[in-house]
Parts: C-alpha cells; sequence; structure tokens
C-alpha cells in the first residue's frame, strides 16, 4: 500500500511523515517553496523531543498511480474539488479534513471515500519544515468508511496509522466525530478574527451553543467532549517546541500568510447551511462567516477586530 498525500501541509505532512516511518512508501504532494524545499532537502520534522529530517519522495502535481494506492487529501475544504480532480476516481480517498462536506464533495467521483477526524496541532514555521506539537503521539485519528460501517480497507489504513507517532481508531460512524470536532473548529473564525483577546472564548461558545441547537433540530448525531476526553486522554496533548513559536490554529495561520483564502464557509458555514435547512437562524454563525471571509479576501493579519465589533456586528444581525 502507497499513500499519496495530497496537500502535505501541517496535517497531511505529519501524517505522511509518520506513514514513512512507519515504513510505508508515500508521495507527498506540495506547492510552491514547500514543495521546493521537501524536494531539495526532505521533511524536516520536529515534535517536543526530536529533530528527524526524512527523505519522503515529493511531487508537485499528480504522478503515475497503481493498485493499492491511497489517496489522503489535507487540504482546505475550499480546495478540495480542484485537488482531486486530476486522480482516478478508482482510488480510494480519505479525507483528513476539517468540516463535513469533503466526504459527501469525494462521493461524487469516488467509490470508496473514507472520513478521518484529526486531532494534531501542528504548523509550518518555514518552508519543508514541520512542527507537530503533540506529545506522547503527533496525533489522534479516527478513520471510517463514509458514510458509515469499517471495512477491510479501513482497518488497514488504520493499523497503518498506527505504526508510528499516531494514534488511530476504526470507527463505523466517523461523522459523529468529525460533528463534534466541526463544534470545536467554529472557534477558528473567532481566533482569526480577534486573536485571543479577552472575550474571545465567550465568542466561540456563542457559536458552539448556536451550532448546537441547530443540530440537535436537524437530528444530527454528535460525540460530546466527555467522549473525546475519554479516548483522547494525555495521548495527544501541545507541548512547545524548542525554537519554535507555536501560532494560532488553520484559519489563523491562513491569515498570517496571506493566502486570501479561508475555512469559515465549511466551518462556521455548515451550521448556517444546515439551519439553513432546517429553518432555524445562525446569526452568530452568519457573522462569523461573512467576517472571515472578508477579512481574508482583504488579506488582513489575524487579530484585526475586537471582540466588542465582532460582538456588535452579531447583535445587529440577530435584531434584523
Amino acid at each position: 500500500m502507497r499513500y499519496i498525500v495530497i496537500g502535505a501541509g501541517a496535517v497531511g505532512g505529519t501524517i505522511g511523515a509518520r506513514l514513512f516511518q512507519g515504513g510505508h512508501e508515500v508521495v507527498l504532494i506540495a506547492r510552491g517553496a514547500h514543495y521546493e524545499a521537501l524536494k531539495r532537502d526532505g521533511l524536516r520534522l520536529l515534535t517536543p523531543d526530536s529533530t528527524e529530517t526524512l527523505p519522503v519522495p515529493a511531487a508537485d502535481g499528480p504522478v503515475p498511480t497503481r493498485d493499492g494506492d491511497v489517496l489522503i487529501v489535507a487540504t482546505k475544504s475550499q480546495d478540495t474539488v480542484a485537488a482531486l480532480a486530476p486522480w482516478s476516481s478508482d482510488l480510494p480517498v480519505v479525507c483528513a479534513q476539517n468540516g463535513v462536506a469533503n466526504e459527501r464533495m469525494a462521493l461524487r467521483r469516488f467509490e470508496r471515500v473514507y472520513g478521518m477526524c484529526v486531532w494534531l496541532p501542528a504548523q509550518i514555521p518555514a518552508p519543508g519544515t514541520i512542527a507537530a506539537h503533540a506529545y506522547p503521539y503527533s496525533g489522534m485519528l479516527h478513520v471510517g468508511r463514509y458514510p458509515q460501517g469499517v471495512d477491510e480497507l479501513g482497518e488497514q489504513i488504520v493499523t497503518g496509522l498506527g505504526k508510528h507517532g499516531l494514534v488511530a481508531h476504526a470507527s463505523d460512524d466517523v461523522m459523529r466525530w468529525k460533528y463534534l470536532k466541526l463544534l470545536g473548529n467554529l472557534g477558528n473564525a473567532v481566533e482569526a478574527l480577534v486573536g485571543h483577546a479577552p472575550g474571545m472564548a465567550e465568542l466561540a461558545e456563542l457559536a458552539r451553543d448556536e451550532a448546537r441547537t441547530v443540530l440537535d433540530r436537524a437530528g444530527i448525531a454528535y460525540h460530546t467532549p466527555t467522549e473525546e476526553a475519554a479516548v483522547r486522554g494525555h495521548k495527544v496533548d501541545a507541548r512547545p517546541i524548542e525554537g519554535v513559536e507555536r501560532g494560532g490554529g488553520s484559519s489563523w495561520q491562513s491569515l498570517a500568510r496571506g493566502s486570501g483564502s479561508i475555512e469559515a464557509d465549511y466551518l462556521n458555514g455548515e451550521i448556517v447551511l444546515i439551519g439553513r435547512e432546517h429553518g432555524v437562524p445562525a446569526p452568530v454563525n452568519e457573522t462569523l462567516r461573512r467576517e472571515a471571509n472578508r477579512v481574508a479576501r482583504e488579506r488582513l493579519a489575524p487579530g484585526s477586530m475586537t471582540p466588542e465589533q465582532v460582538r456588535a456586528l452579531i447583535d445587529a444581525r440577530s435584531a434584523s
């Protein structure tokens, strides 16, 4: 089995590195300066207790495929369709992404689609270098066939992921884990907009409270933080890495890079969409979605707004 990691950024690169260390064939698909550094120097993996340079093969586009290949998609959700477009629809696809829309997008073209719920704090401090902050394992991953079930290939993927540096679990209802992760990710836009200013946590909890109402009204099941804590324990606790200043989450990183796009349509926007489908207003998440997209489009830095500004916009939308 060979793993082709499409979008070998912080999350995809860490998964690819750990699979490579576990003895698997891996190809990392990246672009720009990150790809050039991977191709030239290999992948430099920093963890709280080690620094290694791994000669993982890298490419900046599709490579010839063969039987036994597995695609792992780790791009942002807004890039999923374009990222998968060049690849053979005969291959199995694992969606190692935030949000809950990617699996359904992939299923339009690919028969074998697997969801992966990812708890893996990581960042790219420099091209070709990935800092994976969790300890003693770099990440905890739940994997299952989409929309539900566990098959033989899914079990093989879980076994492969668990060989080195990752905790992996087979889940026959992986989307319940992904909806729990979605609730957590609703704070990504808040962090991107206001940074860690006082009042950030309250805004994030407003978004989650609203989302739980929407999901409950829609009859969508999700695991609880208590269930997550029981499985997670202290297996993936974030720790500092010497010489690396830890930035924010994935949306914060998108603004810091000035990429011009952000994942809010598939995080806060997912709650807005479900709310509209079921007649439940979602003004908090709609405000966060709109403002995160505006800030990304204008290429403003993380923390460009105050919590008071965001709250005023939420109140205005709620009253309209």
